[in-house]
């Protein structure tokens, strides 16, 4: 049997098309139903990227340090997909703050793409579309991809669900890795960076967090999170920060976790579209005859309860027929 042939965005996609990834991207970001169709077409394609998240709070000069990431990787000859998720405009919901316009000198560079997302309310320092947005920049044959977090500093854990290295900036001097290690963001790094090590009280954090880390029980087989200080603004630290990637990189592949995570991270997309295409449908189904809106009125006026009334929605569902 003839398979059909990839749909026109998805086979541009595939040809590194820089124009039609940004295409698909905002479709992706719409919610368009043809980007679904698309991505189905890209899905046997991906898988072959390494992906790095880089989260921190505000301030910790992550933009800077993936800036100056992409010229190491450019220096190595790898291609470079960048998604820097930004909060959303309580106007227009799209995403501000431009980290592509900080990255402007790179936009002539063929070798990489830069993409900004808006989380759209999303939570976990992350936009719902960035598992989709990784997808499209795996499938047009990046070597890496980095993805920034909003900056939003203790929530922003999820990222482990997506990266195969996840990088944690700090700055000396702040305080902010005590919310940090709160935030349980400690059990999420593989590498920690100590940025803008200039400044007074770098190596006292660095020797904080080699404590906590002792302290931290690490089998003898586990990967134990290296710490490095750089100064990003002046491209000091940056060799030994690309250096320990790698290291993370070799590990993976050596232990077996490198597949380990693929699975992981796939059980955890299907999930999340399970959720999403039946919240979707679930509502379709509700919204007939007025029937939503008679619910949430019964709601704002405490004639029922939200317990009740989502069990009253999925039998409902049920008697219908939820396909």
């Amino acid at each position: 049997m003839k398979k059909n042939l990839p749909m026109k965005l998805a086979r541009e996609v595939l040809q590194g098309n820089v124009r039609a990834a940004a295409r698909l991207i905002r479709y992706v970001e719409d919610e368009l139903p043809s980007a679904i169709e698309e991505l189905k077409v890209l899905y046997p394609y991906t898988g072959k990227a390494y992906i790095i998240g880089i989260t921190g709070s505000p301030g910790s000069g992550k933009s800077t340090l993936v800036d100056v990431l992409i010229d190491a990787f450019r220096k190595k000859s790898k291609t470079v997909g960048v998604i820097a998720v930004d909060p959303s405009s309580p106007f227009s919901g799209g995403a501000i703050l431009g980290d592509r316009i900080r990255m402007q000198r790179h936009a002539i560079d063929e070798g990489v793409f830069i993409r900004s997302l808006a989380t759209r309310g999303w939570h976990g320092g992350l936009s719902k579309a960035t598992a989709s947005v990784i997808h499209v920049m795996d499938a047009m044959g990046r070597d890496f991809i980095l993805v920034e977090t909003v900056g939003a500093g203790q929530a922003e854990v999820d990222i482990m669900d997506f990266a195969h290295t996840s990088i944690v900036t700090l700055v000396p001097g702040t305080g902010d890795w005590v919310q940090t290690l709160k935030a349980g963001i400690l059990e999420i790094a593989d590498i920690f960076v100590v940025n803008k090590a200039d400044k007074e009280g770098a190596n006292a954090l660095k020797v904080e967090l080699q404590t906590m880390l002792h302290m931290n029980a690490h089998s003898s087989e586990a990967w134990k999170p290296r710490i490095f200080l750089t100064e990003a603004i002046n491209n000091k630290g940056i060799d030994g920060l690309v250096e320990g990637i790698y290291q993370h990189r070799e590990f993976l592949f050596a232990s077996g976790k490198y597949d380990a995570h693929a699975k992981e991270k796939g059980r955890l997309e299907l999930i999340e579209v399970l959720r999403s295409s039946l919240t979707d449908r679930i509502l379709q189904i509700a919204s007939r005859d007025d029937y939503l809106d008679r619910v949430i009125d019964d709601l704002a006026n405490r004639r029922t309860d939200p317990y009740s009334a989502a069990s009253n929605i999925i039998k409902r569902v049920l008697r219908e027929g939820i396909f």
